[in-house]
């Protein structure tokens, strides 16, 4: 395949079916669970083990980047994903079905730091946003339709197992048509002569505060996807209603994911990240006071998902524009080490928060978490030429 445009397009299939699965997966297996007797502790701790695997994985992946290049570590990690899938009906055990779990995190990995270091080291800096956005844009379309197939349960407990799998091999087999590259010459000289932890020390000291969105979404995601459902039957909603709620989050950010990122080539990341975090405050704020309410609820899912739905495209578009070229790879692992250190504490801080204060609405967690994001973001000024000179 020769055309830019068309490796593109199946970079970014890839990353649709990424989040499909990740969508599917938390709250389908958190009404599995609960429906089973699992406590919420236990269920939030269950759905750290996709995140596990990725900061499992996520030491080992630059090396074989440099030196197989980006399909390979693409094709492997769609491997690992739909061979899980299909892997799930076989036996219903929690710790069986954590090992998926797992497995599934360190597949998504390898396709998102496959597919997201393709993408942000091609992207020009004038369009950087709007590609980048694209990107989570398709995530987020994922998401949206993942949560969906939870009503397969009524038919069949492994039906959305199956279909899933089926719908990930498909996309995947498309990605034997893409020719491999492999990073820029100036960047591989560039980082031989680093180890790991001084390239990923050197990401950290210039762009952490770029990182700190992917750790927010992170939060966001698994929470809304793993606990909402089992907080909402809690307080008396159907399963099926749930499943049609969660889902406008990811609506929502598919609506402006795009015109953010435009605006943010235009305004700034900063500035952009500024305004939403303080939007998706007030949105959850609204949730927590009228939780009981279904429209309610469907219309701040749907406008926080405008906002904060953004936060980890805008925060990807914030660490390339901060970080030197030749440090990008790191970057991007950086990107999903945090994302899953948010996903992981997300579920099971939440879990456990709902399990001893059961008065307290579960919305009130997000509106801490985003309320400390917006603070540091705030405060901390953005880097100035002298310090991005250092590396």
């Amino acid at each position: 395949m020769t055309s830019s445009r068309l490796r593109f397009s199946i970079l970014i299939s890839l990353v649709t079916i990424s989040g499909f699965s990740q969508g599917m997966l938390l709250p389908l297996i958190a009404i599995i669970l609960e429906q089973s007797g699992v406590s919420s502790s236990v269920n939030g701790l269950h759905a750290t083990g996709l995140y596990i695997g990725v900061l499992l994985a996520s030491p080992f992946m630059e090396k074989p980047l440099q030196k197989y290049g980006f399909k390979p570590i693409i094709l492997v990690g769609g491997l690992l994903v739909f061979l899980s899938l299909f892997l799930f009906p076989l036996w219903k055990s929690l710790w069986f079905w954590f090992i998926l779990r797992l497995t599934i995190g360190i597949g998504d990995h390898m396709l998102h730091f496959g597919t997201q270091t393709w993408v942000t080291t091609t992207a020009s800096k004038e369009k950087r946003g709007k590609y980048i956005s694209l990107y989570g844009l398709f995530f987020a379309l994922g998401f949206t339709l993942g949560p969906l197939m939870t009503r397969l349960l009524s038919i069949n407990e492994s039906l959305p197992f199956i279909v899933s799998g089926f719908i990930s091999l498909f996309v995947w087999s498309f990605m034997f048509l893409v020719r491999n590259k492999w990073p820029d010459q100036d960047m591989d000289a560039a980082t031989s002569s680093l180890s790991s932890w001084n390239r990923f020390s050197s990401t950290l000291k210039i762009a952490w505060v770029a990182l700190l969105p992917a750790f927010g979404y992170g939060f966001l995601e698994a929470t809304l996807h793993g606990i909402f459902p089992i907080y909402g039957l809690r307080i008396g909603h159907d399963f099926e209603i749930i499943a049609f709620i969660i889902p406008f989050f990811a609506l929502g950010s598919i609506i402006l994911q795009l015109p953010l990122g435009i605006l943010s080539d235009r305004l700034g990341r900063r500035k952009v990240l500024l305004g939403v975090i303080s939007g998706g405050i007030i949105c959850f704020i609204v949730a927590a006071l009228y939780e009981h309410s279904i429209p309610v609820l469907f219309i701040t899912f749907a406008l926080s998902g405008m906002l904060v739905g953004s936060l980890f495209s805008l925060g990807i578009s914030y660490m390339t524009d901060i970080l030197p070229k030749a440090l990008l790879p790191a970057g991007n692992l950086l990107c999903g080490i945090f994302f899953s250190l948010g996903s992981i504490l997300g579920p099971y801080i939440s879990g456990i928060i709902i399990e001893w204060f059961p008065g307290l609405s579960f919305f009130y967690i997000i509106v801490i978490m985003l309320v400390i994001l917006l603070g540091v973001i705030f405060v901390k000024r953005e880097p100035t030429t002298s310090e991005l000179a250092i590396n």
